[in-house]
């Protein structure tokens, strides 16, 4: 997963994470579904979780692109209406679901509509700013009761399947926030550079480490020069070696975003190494052979590079 300043400079190596967001088309979708929909990644991962073999849940967006900003084929609402239930989170970030469920409704006969927000609430807890709720292993487990407690009144002769595979399965993002706690009790630093949008707020709330990022939460913005120059200024100040970044928002697979690859080539700063760290909007081909689910991209991908990047 590494990429130095060699294969940075030698334009050799290759991403093996898999494919970049924007390079597949538009997804197969089944003209009847025998179980429902998820809006993402993260959600269709934890509904089949809950789900297991009794039904189908599909994520309507191809592997190598992120949730974010999708655009949907003109058939998509239609296959949701046409499908047992729908889940989905109720923020701007997916405006599409917010559309679907606004034109279909919430009373579509044979239509489970499922806002995984529902015990979440802007508050103390959640920014009105931030809302990836779905990067935070212990904000996760509430999403999951949620989505298991409505797809157990939509289904009641499942429902102690349902519940015990969501009890089953947040023991697992338990196990996941130990590993975060354990990596911020062994890091030497509290503050890296990730090379992406703001997408990690709660977790460096939770454990108490800062990324450094040069744009706000969305990723259609785009960094300034000056934002470039501040982290080389970061960078530097604090002697950082490793920087992340986020592999569905780079150029080509063989290639690191721009901003990263100034940093390791800069003679102001010590990066040499970059690793990725996913904000589980999306998957990968690579990821899917695997068999890797938001469980692994945390502890096979993100906590790993997390701790290179904070010495832990």
């Amino acid at each position: 997963m590494t990429r130095s300043r060699r294969s940075v400079l030698a334009g050799a190596g290759a991403l093996t994470v898999g494919a970049v967001a924007g390079c597949l088309g538009e997804p197969d979708l089944d003209e009847t579904v025998d179980g429902g929909y998820a809006a993402f990644f993260a959600l269709a991962d934890w509904t089949e979780q809950i789900v297991g073999d009794e039904k189908t849940v599909q994520d309507p967006i191809d592997a190598g692109e992120m949730g974010h900003g999708w655009e949907p084929p003109a058939d998509i609402q239609q296959q949701i209406a046409d499908s047992e239930f729908f889940v989905y989170l109720d923020i701007p970030e997916f405006q599409w679901a917010q559309d679907v469920v606004r034109d279909i409704g919430d009373d579509t006969p044979g239509l489970t509509v499922i806002d995984g927000m529902g015990d979440l609430s802007v508050g103390e807890e959640l920014s009105p700013v931030d809302n990836h709720v779905w990067v935070d292993p212990v904000l996760a487990q509430s999403v999951v009761e949620t989505i298991a407690d409505e797809l157990a009144v939509m289904e009641p002769e499942n429902e102690t399947l349902y519940l015990d595979n969501a009890d089953a399965y947040r023991e697992r993002l338990d196990d996941v926030d130990q590993q975060f706690q354990q990596l911020a009790a062994d890091a030497d630093r509290d503050l890296a550079i990730f090379a992406g949008h703001d997408s990690f707020g709660y977790v460096e709330d939770r454990y108490e480490f800062e990324l450094h990022t040069p744009v706000g939460t969305s990723p259609d913005e785009v960094e300034r020069e000056s934002d470039i120059a501040e982290m080389i200024d970061i960078a530097a100040t604090h002697e950082m070696e490793t920087v992340l970044y986020d592999p569905f928002e780079t150029p080509g697979a063989d290639e690191l975003p721009r901003m990263v690859e100034v940093l390791i080539e800069s003679d102001d700063t010590m990066v040499t190494e970059a690793e990725p760290l996913s904000p589980a909007e999306g998957t990968t081909e690579a990821w899917n052979e695997q068999g890797w689910g938001w469980v692994e991209q945390m502890t096979e991908l993100n906590i790993p590079s997390l701790r290179k990047a904070l010495d832990a």
